[in-house]
């Protein structure tokens, strides 16, 4: 087997990246200066093994959805492999975040996209989360309702207003992800943002939004005359 070290010094990831910059790398040569090290069963270097994660997934947006089980699976990854792999994907997910802050105004529903599309995006399961503003609807804090299947996530409006009433919360604002990655609301997302807005009413909280998160896009109940 031909191992990356003994190819030419320009060919070489590290090197490459070293001398010419990370723009220069393929996502497969990316890809492999995170895995290191490549199969010596199968004989796969480091890159052929990033190049076979890539035909897998197609792209590293699809990759980065991967579960430890489905990295597991393929030949040559390990848990420790998988970890790192994990790691680089969620450190880039933070670095994309442009969240609010305890004490920042929440503006509008681009707010909330902002907030929550890099962390949700390529979420498996539905969870939905409440974010708690005060009377200038300046953030008190975040707090995550539930977590459901891969297309239902379960919500009762008592775990939704306990913390808010708790926290003393003057409004609230509900974000929820749909894991197809279509961000168009079901007939039950409208019925029970409908609900709990009746309970907030009954409670003297405002409700604001109901903001759906998908890939790339968004659904704003309020926005579209739903609330």
């Amino acid at each position: 087997m031909r191992k990356i070290k003994d190819w030419p010094t320009d060919e070489r990831p590290r090197e490459k990246l070293l001398s010419r910059g990370p723009e220069s790398l393929t996502d497969a040569e990316l890809l492999a200066l995170i895995l290191r090290t490549g199969d010596a069963a199968s004989g796969t270097t480091a890159v052929d093994m990033a190049r076979g994660l890539l035909a897998r997934y197609e792209s590293l947006r699809q990759l980065a959805r991967a579960t430890t089980a489905d990295l597991c699976s393929h030949p040559g990854i390990g848990p420790a492999k998988a970890a790192e792999l994990q790691a680089v994907f969620q450190i880039a997910r933070r670095f994309g975040d442009d969240r609010l802050q305890p004490g920042d105004p929440y503006c509008c529903s681009r707010d909330a996209f902002d907030h929550f599309h890099e962390r949700l995006c390529d979420y498996r399961r539905e969870v939905f989360v409440a974010l708690l503003l005060d009377s200038k609807n300046r953030l008190l804090r975040e707090i995550q309702i539930s977590e459901g299947s891969l297309n239902a996530s379960i919500v009762h409006p008592r775990e939704v207003f306990s913390p808010v009433i708790r926290e003393s919360a003057a409004a609230v604002l509900f974000v929820h992800n749909h894991p197809s990655g279509d961000p168009t609301p079901s007939s039950e997302d409208i019925a029970l943002t409908r609900r709990l807005k009746q309970v907030g009413q009954l409670v003297g909280v405002r409700v604001l939004d109901h903001v759906i998160i998908g890939n790339g896009r968004y659904v704003s109940l309020a926005d579209r005359g739903l609330l």
